[in-house]
């Protein structure tokens, strides 16, 4: 499907022929038994190579599939406080962020508040406050101050490197 009169031709093995008619390229390719790929076809002219079509392909995916398996995925666990958490479940749910920081998962703490709760936001920060302390040498939080949202107060703790 290429639509230019003259490209610059790239052989099989690499090295630079010219500016040839494209009959001529198709004609090349076609010796050899392979294929005509146009390459960039923004210059002028478009820059085509000859190989084989379904090989380059077969390689494209093979790095993509390595690109994949070598690419961490980042996973965010939640977990819920509430502003007057007893002391048991405070350390509880503590060491369940710990837990996740150590695996390399990012944590995101929330507090919920629940009906006149609301007017006491205060408590919620104390609560993220002693968490981020008691947690300090195993993660740090990305952000200087939680974000409240709706009922909700939350912070985002990244492991540390």
């Amino acid at each position: 499907m290429i639509r230019s009169a003259e490209v610059r031709l790239i052989d099989f093995e690499g090295k630079q022929v010219g500016i040839v008619p494209l009959q001529q390229a198709q004609d090349m390719a076609r010796e050899k038994d392979l294929d005509l790929v146009e390459i960039s076809p923004t210059a002028n002219p478009p820059v085509c190579k000859i190989m084989d079509y379904g090989k380059f392909i077969f390689q494209q995916k093979k790095k993509q599939s390595e690109a994949k398996k070598k690419q961490k995925v980042i996973v965010v666990k939640e977990v819920q406080f509430r502003p007057r958490i007893d002391e048991h479940d405070f350390d509880f749910k503590k060491n369940h962020v710990i837990r996740f920081l150590e695996h390399g998962d990012k944590v995101k703490a929330s507090v919920r508040f629940r009906g006149r709760e609301m007017t006491h936001m205060e408590l919620g920060r104390a609560v993220i406050d002693r968490l981020l302390t008691e947690i300090k040498e195993f993660g740090a939080s990305e952000s200087p101050h939680p974000d409240v949202q709706g009922n909700r107060m939350t912070i985002v703790i990244a492991p540390n490197k």
